[in-house]
């Protein structure tokens, strides 16, 4: 257990009769990025709550930093950096002084110049009411929350909803630069572009079960790519042995002048075929994680219904 920071194992939540988590398992390794990938009302929120034992659980285990959570949840807390997906904020104070607050909370242990540092990178100004701020705003005090105390362990749940292009990248290099000083981060989303650039592994949640743990390499790597060939002359009609290798689709013809396939897995078995062929050009495109997701996702669902 040194070496994990989250466990969960066979969670289960009932709301009322809505079943909201059917027999989660996860294990988080110290030191890492996880993402935590679905749509909303997938499950995501609610597992990080029961990790925090802000709800809980039905039934099943979890472990936290080695405490659990039900017996322990102050001990918990006090190493754990929380953004909640629904923030809220006392909106007659100021930024500075609800992080002041948060800091009083975690017994005034926390270096307020990094609190001003963050609030620097976050382009956020700590003086002004929390009533006059945007979206956006409201998220980087909450992000900024998370990290002030630098804690063992982050818990971000959706972390750059609201914010804008630039400042997401930021919250990005923060998220990585606390994995580098030794921290491990589980962050929910469902912006895959995001994922894709900080997470080392994924976990794919549906309906309230994880329906897939990778390592977000392996799960680019093993990605349905798109192929265009471009052949120096029409080959209508002489294509049939690329049709005929395993895992390629063809999608479009074009008149056999170029031909765009399908390629499921690796790419050996059509390289060797081409060789056949007059080639002019071949341009390979790999679809993002977002791409991916869904198309996981949806063929999982149809699955399910069925």
């Amino acid at each position: 257990m040194a070496h994990v920071a989250i466990m969960a194992q066979n969670l289960i939540k009932y709301y009322g009769s809505f079943q909201a988590l059917r027999g989660i398992h996860l294990e988080v390794r110290t030191g890492e990025i996880f993402g935590f990938l679905g749509p909303n009302g997938s499950g995501k929120t609610t597992t990080i709550r029961c990790l925090l034992d802000l709800i809980h659980p039905t039934s099943g285990a979890v472990r936290v930093l080695n405490l659990d959570p039900r017996t322990d949840p102050v001990a918990v807390r006090a190493r754990v950096g929380y953004l909640p997906g629904d923030l809220r904020l006392d909106e007659n104070m100021t930024a500075q002084g609800a992080l002041r607050y948060f800091s009083s909370l975690r017994g005034g242990r926390v270096d307020w110049s990094y609190v001003q540092q963050l609030a620097r990178r976050l382009d956020l100004d700590l003086k002004q009411p929390i009533k006059n701020f945007s979206k956006g705003n409201k998220q980087k005090v909450g992000v900024i929350q998370a990290l002030m105390h630098r804690p063992e362990l982050l818990l971000l749940d959706e972390p750059t909803s609201g914010l804008d292009p630039l400042v997401q990248h930021e919250v990005l290099h923060l998220v990585a630069e606390a994995r580098d000083a030794g921290a491990t981060v589980f962050f929910s989303s469902h912006n895959l572009a995001e994922v894709e650039v900080v997470a080392g592994r994924v976990a794919i949640i549906r309906q309230g079960e994880i329906v897939e743990v990778s390592a977000t390499k392996t799960l680019l790597e093993r990605a349905i790519r798109r192929v265009r060939v471009h052949f120096l002359a029409p080959q209508e009609g002489n294509l049939e042995a690329l049709e005929r290798i395993p895992g390629v689709r063809v999608l479009d013809r074009d008149n056999g002048e170029n031909i765009l396939l399908q390629v499921e897995g690796d790419m050996d078995g059509l390289i060797k075929a081409l060789a056949a062929y007059p080639v002019r050009a071949l341009e390979t495109e790999r679809p993002s994680l977002e791409e991916i997701f869904l198309s996981y996702y949806e063929s999982n669902a149809a699955g399910h219904a069925a």
